[in-house]
Parts: structure tokens; C-alpha cells; sequence
């Protein structure tokens, strides 16, 4: 059964940086791709970040230049690092998997999902 379990959420300031971490088990890493998504209160989920097996990634426009998503495969685990962080970065994060949709911003193309980890940025 396939797990994802994400890690590294908190509270900072405006300005500052978090690491968020998801830890894969379950099945082969290396033949899936990987997204983190954000969900706001009263908003629809959206992808932060996603990455593909090659390393290829997409950033949404609200965080390009700030967040980098990084995989190791030798670890199972995908990061989604965060600086610069301003107060509508505030969101519960999820980590999620497909096989198929690679690079996909698209979360209905996700079929498996962490528990999510909240970050809240205060002004």
C-alpha cells in the first residue's frame, strides 16, 4: 500500500523558510511523480511544485523563485523547500504521487496523498 507522509510544517515570519519533507513507502519511488500541493481555507487546491522522475519541475507563478522541489531517490523522499515566505503562503501542504501525469498541476491526476502539514506565516 502506498504511504506518503509529510513532515516540516509550522509557523515563521514573513521572510522566513521552512523545509517540508514527504517520505514515500509502499512502492517503487523511482517510477512515480511526485507534486506538492496547497490548500487555503475557503480555496481550491493548487500545486506548489511538481517534479518527474528526470528532475524536471514546474513551479506555480506565486511561488517561482522562492520554493524548490528537490527528490532523493535514495531516501524515497521529496522536499519542497520554502523561503521568502509571505502570509498567503499560508496553507495545509500535501504531498502527492501519480504514475501517469507527470508534471501535472492538475490534482484530480494525483491518485495517492499525504495527511498534509500546515505552514503559517505570520506578518
Amino acid at each position: 500500500q502506498v504511504q506518503l507522509v509529510e513532515s516540516g510544517g509550522g509557523s515563521v515570519q514573513a521572510g522566513g523558510s521552512l523545509r517540508l519533507s514527504c517520505a514515500a513507502s509502499g512502492y517503487i519511488y523511482t517510477t512515480y511523480c511526485m507534486g506538492w500541493f496547497r490548500q487555503a481555507p475557503g480555496k481550491e487546491r493548487e500545486a506548489a511544485a511538481v517534479i518527474d522522475t528526470n528532475g524536471n519541475t514546474i513551479y506555480s507563478d506565486s511561488v517561482k523563485g522562492r520554493f524548490t522541489i528537490s527528490q532523493d531517490n535514495a531516501k524515497n523522499t521529496v522536499y519542497l523547500q520554502m523561503n521568502s515566505l509571505k502570509p498567503e503562503d499560508t496553507a495545509m501542504y500535501y504531498c502527492a504521487a501519480n504514475r501517469f501525469w507527470c508534471l501535472s498541476r492538475t490534482p484530480d491526476r494525483y491518485n495517492y496523498w499525504g495527511q498534509g502539514t500546515q505552514v503559517t506565516v505570520s506578518s
